[in-house]
């Protein structure tokens, strides 16, 4: 199993090039040593993510197939509906977009997985994420009670195009609160797509399913250079798209 190596300014080599299915890493695309926002803007905009345990080099994977989540294909179950409704008329219950980042990045690298037995979330992710966040492409959706943080999500943003990265929820439903309002915000600025990267069930019952690398690539091509979201702030009215009366 071999993957190349890449210094500072090499480029990525093509995606068809990952390993594939039948290998011990099926998506591994190539290692480097280290991260910066540079190379992370590199590697977004052509599909490409890091995913490294502690003591690994930054391992960088195109997986084949690739999970999304077409916006406008959102599952909310009855029962999620009802707690929609109820978060949504609670006056002591908010959405709030990039209030506490830092946070929730954090809280997610903290969060157990199932099937993991430690974090891919490492330190080196953390900073660089956080400086991203600094500069405008990394966006945190929290979901607030009481004046309390209680769940939330973080992502990238690239043109019209939300790369979702992790969650966690320190209350039940507070992380499929946090992905719905993500949700209604992409579908008021015409981002149609959120990047899963990897199949989860909890993704999954949510609407989120495989796509083709090819269909991914292809749809990131149409929508990575166009014009992003000007105003990420959240309002009430955008459960509209979730919550129709």
């Amino acid at each position: 199993m071999m993957i190349p190596w890449l210094e500072t300014d090499a480029p990525f080599p093509p995606t068809r090039e990952a390993l594939g299915p039948g290998t011990e890493a099926p998506g591994l695309l190539a290692a480097s040593q280290g991260l910066s926002v540079k190379r992370l803007e590199q590697a977004y905009r052509r599909g490409i993510f890091p995913w490294f345990s502690p003591g690994q080099p930054v391992l960088w994977w195109s997986t084949d197939p690739r999970m999304v989540l077409p916006t406008a294909e959102l599952k909310v179950s009855r029962s999620l509906r009802k707690t929609l409704r109820k978060f949504r008329d609670d006056p002591t219950c908010e959405i709030r977009v990039d209030h506490r980042c830092d946070v929730v990045i954090q809280a997610c690298a903290q969060t157990e997985r199932e099937g993991q037995s430690g974090t891919w979330i490492v330190d080196d992710i953390q900073n660089t994420y956080q400086a991203w966040h600094q500069r405008g492409a990394v966006h945190s959706f929290e979901t607030w009670r009481n004046g309390q943080l209680v769940g939330g999500l973080y992502g990238v943003n690239l043109g019209r195009m939300f790369f979702g990265e992790s969650m966690f929820a320190w209350e039940t439903d507070a992380s499929k609160i946090a992905l719905a309002a993500l949700v209604c915000f992409c579908l008021d600025n015409q981002i149609e797509l959120i990047d899963c990267q990897q199949e989860t069930r909890h993704l999954a019952s949510m609407g989120a399913r495989p796509w083709p690398r090819k269909q991914f690539e292809a749809h990131l091509g149409g929508v990575i250079d166009l014009p992003p979201p000007k105003n990420w702030s959240y309002h009430r009215s955008l459960w509209r798209y979730v919550l129709a009366e």
